[in-house]
């Protein structure tokens, strides 16, 4: 058995697998001592967000139908980065990928763990700055637009629900509350 906090594990096995997620069954005595199961979803990347943010404080936002929700979604330049590769390196990466930008200063802002009660998943999120353009090379899964809005703009699109992406709403408002002092 293997104690995690108050639960203890009794056996994990894999459900289901491909090359981005695995997905766990446990057998578990939960913290009142009963027992039951628990289901984890394990990625296999570190996810990655970027805001780049222009000298004028606009944000590069990129736009895509997202296949998971069956609607389109503005967001900021997201990815995988393998485990074990340096998380900056890869943040450079699905930058230029997505928008075709590249930055020369780099601010991690935050680290965060989304839908923790069935995920291990964690994640960071980049300010990305002195910004220069430059082509897009899309992965053949992505047909992405890119729109270019004042930071001002995109915090509205949040608010009016047009931005409902969590990973973009985090750095949305860790800019926002940077650049208000």
């Amino acid at each position: 058995m293997t104690r995690i906090g108050p639960w203890e594990r009794r056996t994990r096995r894999t459900v289901y697998e491909n090359p981005w997620i695995e997905v766990w069954h446990d057998d578990v005595v939960r913290p009142d001592g009963t027992d039951g199961i628990y289901g984890v979803v394990h990625p296999r990347f570190l996810a990655v967000g970027i805001v780049p943010l222009t000298g004028q404080g606009e944000v590069v936002l990129v736009g895509q139908y997202r296949y998971t929700l069956d609607r389109y979604s503005w967001e900021i330049p997201e990815g995988g980065v393998p485990l074990g590769e340096d998380e900056l390196a890869g943040a450079r990466r699905e930058l230029a990928e997505e928008t075709g930008y590249e930055a020369s200063t780099w601010r991690l802002m935050l680290r965060h763990s989304l839908t923790n009660s069935i995920s291990d998943e964690r994640g960071v999120v980049f300010l990305a700055t002195g910004l220069t353009s430059g082509r897009a090379r899309p992965e053949p899964t992505e047909d992405i637009t890119v729109k270019v809005v004042p930071l001002a703009r995109a915090l509205e699109m949040v608010d009016e629900g047009e931005i409902h992406d969590a990973v973009t709403q985090l750095g949305l408002y860790a800019v926002a509350r940077l650049r208000s002092g």
